[in-house]
């Protein structure tokens, strides 16, 4: 079996390709930390390429930008090829089939007013949906329908 999941934060935008049988094709950089710090008390990360293809590059493409966190789930693929040193050359990367937005793209408000400060970005879950139980005017049932 050959499955991978990563998670981590787009080293810079996405570069999107159409190929010439028409696929189109996504690749990423996603700095996925370690789990330990170095010996001098540093975080240390991994920089894995990561590829799409299709519906998933192309979603990619329009919705992805530096600095996103994103959940990645796929396949490692290693190719060899021959340089132009007339030496081989491997290259590691992960083939994605499937790609979950882990935050909200950050929007251009620009504007530093108290009270047109944004809230505080949300990390995770935390960020779908809204919390419709505080509201006012709105009434909560907690009682389970079955």
């Amino acid at each position: 079996m050959n499955r991978i999941i990563l998670m981590g934060r787009l080293v810079r935008d996405p570069e999107v390709k159409v190929t010439t049988t028409q696929k189109t094709v996504c690749t990423f950089t996603l700095a996925v930390d370690r789990p330990f710090t170095s010996k001098n008390g540093q975080r240390e990360a991994d920089f894995i390429p990561i590829q799409t293809w299709n519906k998933t590059a192309e979603v990619c493409g329009n919705s992805l930008s530096k600095g996103q966190r994103v959940l990645v789930e796929g396949r490692l693929q290693i190719r060899s090829f021959d340089g132009k040193d007339g030496n081989k050359h491997y290259m590691t990367e992960v083939i994605a089939d499937r790609v979950e937005f882990i935050e909200r793209k950050e929007s251009g408000n620009t504007s530093t007013g108290a009270a047109s400060k944004p809230a505080q970005a949300k990390q995770g879950f935390e960020s779908f949906g809204q919390d419709v139980t505080g509201q006012p005017g709105m009434q909560f049932d907690e009682e389970i329908p079955f």
